[in-house]
């Protein structure tokens, strides 16, 4: 059995909270730092991966 995809979330703020956004799969909301040098970062739990927005297009 395969597992979809992390989601990537577009965001113009450097420090993001995730929290797995989905009913019953989430976990703790925990805050996360996207660096200035990558410009994307991802979450530890469910390996959703932010991304600046002025990365965006270094990442489609």
């Amino acid at each position: 059995m395969t597992r979809p995809a992390p989601e990537t979330k577009i965001v113009d703020t450097w420090k993001v909270a995730c929290d797995g956004s989905g009913p019953g799969l989430g976990h703790p909301r925990v805050w996360l730092a996207i660096p200035h040098d990558t410009g994307w970062v991802e979450c530890g739990y469910c390996d959703a991966k932010f991304v600046h927005a002025d990365f965006a297009e270094q990442h489609d």
